[in-house]
């Protein structure tokens, strides 16, 4: 487990030292806002579609963060650029507690929250084509895996979560069934019940703490389809829920308890944060002592 030692040292580095930081084991960047970050997340995700000009691009998409959808419906009616020929790999589902599909009108069904906020803006005549708009289902993940194994992906665009998964590749919690670094970073599509904690911050995020309302499984991609993207760019505009994570991704040695810092191998991987979840609770409370760390 993260030694508690260097989790307080990563938390205490203020705000502004972590771009400069000599430690820092990822590249960063960091916005001002939730706003800028969704314009940022846009322009470089429609800049690099554009200069594959028009040539078979494929691409890993996750529903969320929620900030870049209309800046880059924006951009791609604005400048005219065709998505025909791009393919959207779905990065996971959510699922009930049997493993099935959820109802559309389920907020937490990420395929409806796509088609209305990612797919629906685009102009008819520029939009992604409905038979390149690859969704994960419970009938459907190996047959996406097998697809992406023989394809050259060129961009994974996503966020992360509390214990740094990317896409629903949380950290290992069943006692029985450990799972090593390795394992974790050739980890391919499944379904799987989410963590308990996963479900609590969700929870708490969205739904007002009544996490009874949280959908319990999900399909995912594995790391290994994630990071297998030329580029990697994963932001968060969500502060609290994300700060610890950050650290860790930042500073800490590799280690499946928490995925994100398998960032740390890629060759073209970024994250981009706003300054709310740039900054934490400890470094800004120096004053603050905990038994056997600093008492």
């Amino acid at each position: 487990m993260i030694d508690r030692k260097s989790l307080y040292e990563w938390c205490s580095i203020p705000w502004d030292q972590l771009m400069s930081h000599p430690n820092r084991k990822v590249p960063l960047r960091i916005v001002e806002d939730a706003k800028t970050l969704g314009e940022v997340m846009a322009s470089d995700f429609a800049e690099d579609i554009e200069k594959a000009n028009g040539r078979p691009y494929y691409t890993i998409v996750p529903c969320g963060p929620k900030e870049w959808y209309a800046p880059f419906a924006r951009i791609i009616n604005e400048r005219s650029i065709s998505l025909k020929n791009v393919v959207v790999f779905h990065m996971d589902e959510n699922l009930d507690w049997e493993g099935r599909l959820l109802p559309e009108a389920d907020p937490n069904n990420f395929r409806t929250f796509m088609d209305k906020y990612f797919y629906a803006p685009i102009k008819p005549e520029l939009a992604v084509q409905e038979t390149n708009r690859v969704y994960l289902r419970p009938d459907n993940y190996l047959e996406v895996a097998e697809r992406i194994s023989k394809i050259e992906l060129d961009y994974t665009l996503g966020g992360w979560g509390q214990d740094g998964h990317l896409a629903y590749n949380q950290a290992r919690r069943n006692p029985f069934s450990p799972i090593t670094l390795d394992e974790m970073r050739n980890s391919t599509v499944r379904i799987q019940d989410n963590n308990t904690d996963t479900l609590m911050a969700i929870g708490n995020r969205v739904f007002g703490a009544a996490w009874q309302f949280v959908a319990p499984m999900s399909v995912t991609l594995g790391v290994k389809e994630c990071l297998k993207a030329k580029k990697i760019r994963v932001n968060s505009g969500t502060g609290a829920w994300k700060q610890t994570a950050l650290r860790v991704a930042l500073f800490s040695d590799l280690t499946a308890e928490y995925p994100m810092t398998l960032l740390q191998e890629h060759p073209d991987a970024l994250i981009t944060v706003t300054r709310d979840t740039a900054t934490h609770p400890i470094a800004e409370n120096p004053d603050w002592r905990f038994r056997g760390v600093n008492a």
